[in-house]
């Protein structure tokens, strides 16, 4: 297995029954932001349990998840309560759980992603500069600050978003830029989810650095993406009393939209 079925990967320990299907997982210390482990590597753990108790319906289609507390790499457990299972979907709970307590609760809904295009879309694709023209972000960030992700996740951010670096930042609120696994193994339907909580936060364009973590989010998988890279573009959309909204989509390497997310993170705004 690549890097990130092997983080992301849970072992069924008891089968649901009567009541949730529990699933043992090992969360990997390079999936992380700091010493907090990422959002959306969270939520992949949730999806892969979710979908290995969805039966035939093996395909993330989405997740709404609140994170309650974080947890700390090593040894974890996903509780998956099948809600409903119906021809076309099935739709579960899903909980995240160390010895503290619940970490993570999700809403998630599997079933079998096609390869159609849109019957209608709005969608426009991220305009970037070519992938060899925008500087890799580094796993070692300014100021001794680590973000191990970025050694499993080759992250090159458009420079036209990274004014905040220089301590200048365009206000407009976007950042966006190519992203690839480093092991150059080929994103997925549950990888998508590590794109679509791209790092560092949208807040930083804004003149709002610092850590910004995640409320809740939610995040749609339209279609499985195509081999190469996945261009992402997130978007703030209203920062106050301390939480910013976040938009974001990814496109695959057929320039076509594979997935999306809204986020709520906390944020310290100025009195």
């Amino acid at each position: 297995m690549n890097e990130f079925a092997t983080a992301s990967e849970v072992a069924l320990r008891t089968e649901g029954g009567g009541g949730p299907a529990v699933f043992g997982a090992e969360l990997d210390p390079r999936w992380a932001v700091g010493d907090k482990l990422h959002g959306g590597y969270l939520m992949a753990v949730l999806g892969r349990a979710s979908a290995a108790a969805g039966g035939d319906h093996r395909d993330l289609l989405s997740m709404s998840a609140s994170f309650v507390r974080p947890p700390a790499p090593g040894p974890a457990r996903v509780e998956v309560e099948v809600l409903r299972a119906g021809r076309g979907s099935t739709q579960s709970r899903a909980r995240l759980l160390q010895d503290s307590g619940v970490c993570a609760e999700a809403l998630t809904v599997t079933g079998l992603l096609g390869e159609d295009g849109p019957h209608w879309s709005r969608s426009e694709a991220a305009r970037l500069p070519a992938e060899e023209e925008c500087p890799p972000s580094p796993a070692d960030a300014p100021g001794g600050f680590r973000v191990p992700l970025m050694d499993v996740v080759d992250q090159r951010l458009d420079p036209g978003t990274l004014g905040f670096a220089a301590g200048a930042p365009s206000m407009r609120g976007e950042i966006a830029g190519w992203q690839r696994l480093a092991d150059g193994s080929d994103w997925d339907p549950l990888s998508l989810l590590v794109a679509l909580d791209m790092v560092p936060p949208v807040s930083y364009d804004l003149g709002l650095p610092g850590w910004a973590p995640t409320v809740q989010m939610s995040s749609y998988i339209r279609r499985r993406p195509a081999p190469g890279p996945v261009r992402v573009r997130m978007n703030a959309t209203e920062v106050g009393g301390d939480r910013m909204d976040v938009a974001v989509s990814a496109r695959d390497a057929k320039d076509r939209l594979v997935a999306q997310a809204t986020q709520i993170a906390a944020v310290r705004t100025p009195r």
